[in-house]
């Protein structure tokens, strides 16, 4: 029988890309969304999610939603990316109480956000998780709920990742926000840490193939799992920055420091400053993802070279022009090693 799996936040990147990879191998795709409509005509790419009217924060919409389906992808964010502190907790409450009721496995993109300096510079998945910023905090709750939910009966995969960046919704990440300007032409790239400090990013399409993949053997899996995802390790920071020149055909263009003296005067009033202000210590030092347990058990990480990635991604959000636009292929070549 066909599995199906219930998305939340399938319109978001993380979301939308594991809806495509999972259809892809098979699944058949629900998503959940205050106004199915006009989900489906952001997806329209994805005519095959059946789309299903509810809210997130509202805990009968997720279990009615979540009736029959195999696992809940929980990719759901704030609506505009406010109120983190009001919503997150709840939400993910919710999706452990529809996985608690339907028996479903619930999948939880993690992030770096977790870890404090003390866990730096290479993390595992057993490294101590002290945040020190408010997100930071709100994530290690949410893990920290969803791993006592595990003791209870409630199978948890947690694949945790870099940087975002490249997708059908590239936009709401470091590297749409920070490093180019989407709609625009490049004209220079910001770089918002020191050129020679290496940082860990996650193509969202291999992210979201791993997550398939890691499915597939779910019967191997234990109730609760938590895998690190290398995906593009840079030893020197500054090579995203030569990527993107390449990769846009303009390897002369300048690199610019990101304007975090202007960032912090915003901050009291646009809430994406200031989540940005606080998340700047994960760019002063390394931060790498050791992917060994997760090479050891597919064999091998999904992974698209770093300028295909990179030029798709710009195509995605109109950075390039026309005639350097490419087509954004689901298919991912084998990297082999441990991190790659």
């Amino acid at each position: 029988m066909t599995s199906t799996a219930l998305i939340l936040g399938a319109t978001g990147g993380f979301g939308s890309e594991t809806a495509q990879a999972l259809h892809r191998h098979g699944w058949q795709i629900r998503a959940l969304h205050r106004n199915p409509k006009r989900a489906a005509k952001q997806t329209a790419d994805m005519p095959f999610i059946d789309w299903v009217k509810g809210d997130a924060m509202n805990a009968e919409d997720v279990r009615a939603a979540a009736v029959s389906a195999d696992i809940i992808v929980h990719a759901v964010n704030p609506p505009g990316y406010r109120n983190w502190a009001g919503t997150v907790v709840p939400m993910i409450d919710n999706s452990i109480a529809a996985a608690r009721e339907t028996g479903a496995r619930i999948v939880f993109p993690g992030t770096v956000y977790n870890y404090g300096p003390d866990a730096f510079p290479l993390l595992a998945e057993t490294s101590p998780q002290n945040p020190k910023t408010r997100k930071g905090k709100l994530r290690a709750e949410m893990e920290r709920r969803l791993h006592a939910a595990s003791g209870e009966g409630v199978p948890v995969l947690i694949l945790r990742a870099g940087d975002f960046f490249g997708g059908r919704n590239a936009g709401n990440n470091w590297f749409a926000q920070g490093l180019v300007k989407p709609g625009k032409a490049l004209r220079a790239v910001s770089y918002p840490g020191p050129h020679h400090v290496g940082h860990n990013w996650a193509y969202l399409p291999d992210m979201a193939e791993t997550v398939a993949r890691l499915l597939m053997r779910a019967d191997e899996l234990s109730n609760f799992e938590s895998f690190h995802f290398s995906g593009h390790w840079l030893e020197q920071g500054i090579e995203m920055a030569d990527a993107i020149r390449y990769a846009a055909r303009k390897p002369d263009i300048p690199v610019k420091r990101l304007p975090w003296f202007a960032l912090t005067l915003l901050s009291p009033f646009v809430e994406t400053f200031r989540e940005m202000r606080e998340m700047r210590y994960l760019w002063k030092k390394p931060v790498k993802l050791d992917n060994s347990k997760l090479a050891a058990f597919l064999g091998a990480e999904p992974h698209t070279p770093l300028d295909i990635a990179v030029r798709a991604t710009l195509s995605e959000l109109g950075c390039i022009d026309a005639n350097v636009r490419v087509s954004r292929s689901a298919n991912v070549t084998l990297t082999e090693g441990t991190i790659s």
